[in-house]
């Protein structure tokens, strides 16, 4: 199916529109601009299609959040300017959107180490999490400093927008599960905050997202 065109994309996935779906991800906020498709649904539509660049930027020139998800799986990442990363990165609107593209494109591009700290600082809510959560991949490295990670998250988290705070979180959390100097701030600064503090975890899940008892849930699991 490397030759589908847009309108039978978008065609083939509002066939998959499910209502659960919708709702969803309605207040995420994807309002209207969505059909409601299931992840496993979009993931096997790509399947079909195979890499097709041009079909992706099309796809996600549509402001759906499926066909951005789409998009994000067919996409050819080395295609893609660091001008373009950061356009499509502004565009993104709902969390899913951010991760698929973070995990599918942009951490396969040769631009990301350049851009990933300028987006941690944005004000756009979707591409501070992009920033934060690259961060987090890059604890341990020498590409990113713990200790302005840690005062920026000091200073932020608590009143950051909800996609923008998850992924300060996680930064927290890795932090203090890989840097042993700094274990000690990292489960200070989640305490003082507080963030998720009063999260009920849903059953499967095996740790709440509250940084501290994060941390420890991951190092128990290390030995």
């Amino acid at each position: 199916m490397d030759g589908m065109t847009r309108d039978q994309a978008l065609a083939a996935l509002e066939s998959k529109g499910d209502a659960a779906m919708r709702e969803s991800n309605y207040y995420r906020p994807a309002g209207d601009r969505q059909f409601g498709v299931k992840r496993a649904d979009i993931r096997d539509l790509a399947k079909q299609i195979k890499a097709n660049h041009e079909l992706g930027l099309e796809l996600w020139a549509t402001g759906n959040l499926d066909a951005m998800l789409l998009a994000s799986l067919v996409l050819k990442p080395k295609l893609l300017s660091a001008d373009d990363l950061n356009c499509m990165v502004g565009e993104t609107f709902h969390p899913q959107a951010v991760d698929w593209f973070g995990k599918n494109v942009v951490a396969k591009s040769p631009h990301v180490d350049a851009l990933f700290g300028g987006w941690r600082r944005s004000d756009h809510e979707m591409t501070a999490r992009m920033g934060w959560w690259l961060s987090s991949r890059r604890v341990g490295t020498d590409l990113v400093d713990h200790d302005a990670l840690l005062d920026a998250i000091e200073s932020e988290m608590a009143s950051a927008p909800a996609g923008k705070q998850e992924a300060m979180n996680w930064c927290l959390v890795e932090i203090g599960v890989k840097d042993a100097s700094r274990r000690e701030r990292a489960i200070v600064i989640g305490e003082r905050l507080g963030v998720y503090r009063d999260y009920v975890v849903p059953k499967g899940c095996v740790a709440s997202p509250f940084a501290p008892e994060w941390i420890a849930w991951a190092l128990s699991q290390e030995g």
